[in-house]
């Protein structure tokens, strides 16, 4: 199997010189003000997913393939260090103009490198420079995959990246029955105010500009939990690591019908989990020769009546 998988990794770097010209986008990428947005050259399905991010670009994405604290992860105890909200400061002001939202082709990202959000981390002071979002969930809560996820990337002045991960679950749209009698979780007013703009950049390189964006809401939500600490590597290329992630213990939800709207534009963008920290990459693990003596697993199949 070994030998097999190796072929197959040789083959690729083979068959990807065409697409690694494109570089490897991602989306920390400058552009002049008034510059088209730029597609990204990587996606997550066949020859241009997870499993050939290096072969797209060898030199700079390495890592995607060798790195030892690749994310996302599974966050399960050990794997992270809990820590209060209260331990961190957040500030995201509101944006009563709206803000510039785009499809980069493999995820659709609002733009917020002038509003002027920080986030202070272990006395460092990020500031925030867009967020993007993910379907399915990429970081996997104790082994369960969400419907989306929403990553807010900050850098610093040294450009050291932090990102703050959160959850976003669905809540079943309102009847008459739910809002007179029942009480029920709410979608996000922010995320259902952002999506209400999907449709207008439903083409990988379009952009529009979404409503006013009450910030305020998914502050104070996350003010009102915990954030689970590790550091890992962006979930792109070049999968960089030494980056400080902060998931959320508090999700956000959306109502099903803008959920499928925007599943419809995004498409499956989801990184796999990655090994433990610490442990060697899955893909490096995968290429590795079997030892001739090695025993085959076997599985023992019981026949259900």
């Amino acid at each position: 199997m070994s030998s097999i998988l190796s072929r197959f990794f040789l083959l690729a770097a083979s068959v990807t010189p065409a697409l690694a010209f494109c570089g490897a986008h991602t989306h920390l990428d400058r552009r002049a003000e008034g510059e088209e947005v730029t597609i990204s050259g990587f996606g997550y399905t066949g020859t241009v997913g997870p499993l050939l991010w290096t072969q797209l670009n060898p030199a700079d994405n390495i890592l995607c393939s060798t790195g030892s604290n690749q994310s996302p992860i599974n966050m399960v105890e050990g794997q992270f260090q809990l820590i209060p909200a209260s331990d961190v400061e957040l500030t995201i002001p509101d944006v009563p103009k709206g803000a510039p939202f785009e499809n980069l082709g493999s995820t659709v990202e609002v733009v917020m490198k002038d509003v002027g959000g920080t986030f202070v981390l272990e006395g460092k002071t990020f500031t925030l420079q867009q967020f993007h979002f993910h379907h399915p969930s990429e970081h996997v809560d104790d082994g369960v995959s969400l419907p989306m996820e929403m990553h807010m990337v900050f850098t610093s002045e040294a450009n050291e990246i932090a990102v703050i991960g959160v959850y976003v679950d669905l809540v079943d749209d309102p009847t008459l029955i739910h809002l007179h009698i029942l009480p029920r979780r709410t979608p996000s007013a922010l995320l259902e105010t952002i999506f209400s703009s999907i449709g207008e950049i439903a083409s990988p390189g379009t952009k529009t500009t979404t409503k006013p964006l009450v910030m305020s809401e998914v502050v104070n939500l996350l003010k009102a939990g915990s954030f689970q600490r590790y550091t890992g590597s962006l979930t792109t290329p070049p999968c960089h690591e030494n980056v400080a992630w902060s998931v959320a213990t508090k999700k956000l939800s959306l109502s099903k019908t803008t959920y499928l709207a925007a599943r419809d534009v995004l498409g499956f963008n989801a990184r796999y989990p990655q090994n433990a920290l610490g442990e060697q990459n899955l893909l490096a693990l995968a290429a590795a020769e079997v030892p001739a003596n090695a025993t085959p697993v076997r599985r023992r199949w019981t026949k259900l009546a």
